[in-house]
């Protein structure tokens, strides 16, 4: 079920729980900054995602309220996640959703990261 992205934080979301240890995840990175873990409905035969660990709803919230280092540190640990799973040289896609017209599931802000295989156009149609 799609989510609004302007809400309020809900810290019982599944990604707050993920954080907080009460749920578990496939990990592929951790930092101060940044959780990566696979996707448990995969799109792509890589489909992992990448969340922050403040309370950030959408991308609007975390580039309006996060701080320097945080947006820094997040960005670089997605990038670092691209460069650890190989798939710079073949390609990748980064997608996210925001709100319910985008399709956004989870209120916290995350990035999917998706390679493996040639993607596609970028929408159908």
């Amino acid at each position: 079920m799609a989510v609004n992205g302007t809400g309020p934080y809900d810290p019982q979301n599944v990604f707050a729980r993920i954080l907080r240890g009460e749920l578990p995840c496939k990990k592929v990175y951790e930092d101060e900054y940044a959780l990566a873990f696979h996707d448990i409905a995969p799109k792509a035969p890589i489909h992992v995602l990448v969340i922050p660990k403040g309370p950030f709803v959408s991308f609007a919230d975390f580039s309006s309220n996060g701080t320097e280092a945080e947006i820094t540190g997040f960005t670089r640990a997605v990038g670092k996640v691209a460069r650890d799973l190989k798939l710079e040289a073949p390609g990748y896609r980064l997608l996210s959703n925001v709100g319910v017209e985008a399709g956004q599931e989870v209120p916290h802000f995350h990035v999917h990261l998706f390679g493996g295989k040639a993607l596609g156009a970028m929408l159908p149609g």
